[in-house]
């Protein structure tokens, strides 16, 4: 009797966990692997294992003591851009889609449907436009051109405002019409409207699209290789890939150890904002 049981169970529910458990290997390896390698005394990823037999904190006393490398500006660098430039991400983004969602205006839908169309050109096309536009703002206004830390925050806004607009309005269209009209009521105006009502209640989607937001400008490597020249305004992604790596050669446990320093704050984020990244998700998936 307990043989069938534990056989139904497997034919009822087993496979689906012997699924997870496979994709969540694929997914906990690697991670795994960068960590150990990071604490592992060896000379290159060739003789590199899972479990080193060597340990050693080398890597993580290099990026913090050689003067050549200013690892944890550049990490200051890296918050800095991503925080800021995730932060007016959706607060334009927010403003654009309550706009969309909620007052009426000639040309509002073709407007949002050439936002999302925009968005579908893949975006390393307009490169070499955007190169050449900063270069020419750079001779009018060198604090926003090219080589700056806020010429690279403009980028980042026009990249991704137009595609985080249409999800946040998706979400604010669930939001009943009827407390719009009973704050109009009251005589409340439509900012008001937004910044007492339809934001608040809007939080799990803002959360979602600050985190997304957040964690590809933090990762982002190419606009910044591009933007950046100063060693001292590098972000994490220019500076180990420009300092450590190289045609021949490449001091992968201080990438290693580089990685997981850059990687844990993005981990706490998704362990912090957990519910509110799981709510937001679903939540503006069925309209009602």
């Amino acid at each position: 009797m307990e043989t069938f049981r534990f056989f139904n169970w497997i034919k009822e529910y087993g496979w689906r966990h012997l699924i997870a458990l496979i994709f969540v290997t694929f997914a906990v390896y690697p991670i795994l692997f960068v960590a150990t390698n990071s604490i592992a005394d060896f000379a290159n990823l060739t003789n590199s294992k899972l479990i080193p037999e060597g340990l050693t904190l080398k890597h993580y006393k290099l990026l913090s003591s050689n003067p050549l490398v200013p690892y944890f500006k550049w990490l200051f660098n890296t918050y800095k851009v991503a925080l800021i430039a995730a932060f007016f991400n959706v607060f334009l983004g927010s403003l654009a889609a309550y706009a969309f969602s909620r007052l009426q205006f000639k040309g509002r839908r073709a407007s949002l449907l050439t936002l999302v169309i925009v968005q579908m050109f893949p975006s390393f096309l307009a490169f070499v436009a955007i190169y050449l536009l900063f270069f020419q703002i750079s001779d009018i206004a060198p604090f926003m051109g090219l080589g700056t830390h806020f010429g690279l925050i403009l980028v980042y806004l026009g990249g991704s405002i137009g595609f985080n607009s249409w999800l946040i309005k998706g979400f604010m269209d669930t939001i009943s019409p009827s407390l719009d009209e009973a704050a109009k009521v009251d005589g409340a105006t439509d900012f008001q409207i937004f910044r007492k009502i339809i934001a608040p209640l809007s939080r799990p989607i803002l959360v979602v699209i600050f985190v997304i937001t957040f964690i590809g400008i933090y990762s982002d490597f190419i606009l910044a290789a591009i933007f950046l020249k100063d060693k001292n305004l590098w972000t994490v992604a220019v500076g180990i890939n420009t300092v450590f790596i190289d045609d021949f050669n490449a001091d992968w446990g201080v990438i290693a150890a580089s990685s997981v320093i850059a990687a844990t704050p993005i981990a706490v984020l998704f362990i912090f904002f957990q519910k509110q990244i799981t709510g937001g998700l679903t939540a503006g998936s069925v309209k009602g």
